[in-house]
């Protein structure tokens, strides 16, 4: 029972089984869920932080387990990370401030932390290659794609004082 509900954690209830780009599957749908949350739902930013938290926490677990018979310690169809590293720069972008953000504003802005999020996670930069080459066990998988999120945090905090700055 346990191990079947950690596949479908780790998987995002079977997102990572996907064929094609699983993990930008897993991240769109953050993408759209969190959006739902924060805009739909009306979800107190609290509850919301509560949620991923304890996402982030248990993916540990979760993860370590489904890897420990495998021989790849980062299988592709893991994609709870993904989640956790969407999830960062969303969250960030929504208690900015403490502005209310609107709906326009923010299909905008989660569409750029979208791209910019795929591209980090899909580069890897340093240290994001560090983490996903050192560590083969869940705390690489899980960590590498925090920093990617965090590389989406710094890149659009640049563009805004940019922005400040000069237009």
């Amino acid at each position: 029972m346990i191990k079947k509900i950690n596949y479908l954690f780790v998987t995002c209830l079977g997102i990572g089984s996907f064929r094609f780009a699983p993990g930008t599957i897993t991240s769109l749908i953050t993408t759209i869920f969190l959006y739902s949350l924060f805009h739909v739902v009306n979800l107190s930013s609290s509850i919301i932080l509560l949620i991923l938290f304890l996402v982030f926490i248990y993916s540990f677990y979760a993860i370590s387990k489904y890897i420990e018979y495998n021989e790849d310690k980062d299988p592709k169809e893991i994609v709870v990370d993904e989640f956790i590293g969407q999830s960062i720069p969303i969250y960030l972008y929504e208690i900015a401030h403490g502005t209310t953000k609107g709906p326009q504003e923010s299909i905008l802005f989660y569409f750029y932390i979208f791209i910019l999020f795929r591209y980090f996670d899909i580069k890897k930069p340093f240290p994001v290659s560090f983490f996903d080459k050192k560590f083969k066990n869940s705390f690489g998988v899980v960590i590498d794609d925090v920093v990617a999120g965090l590389y989406v945090v710094l890149t659009l905090i640049i563009f805004m004082i940019i922005k400040s700055k000069f237009f």
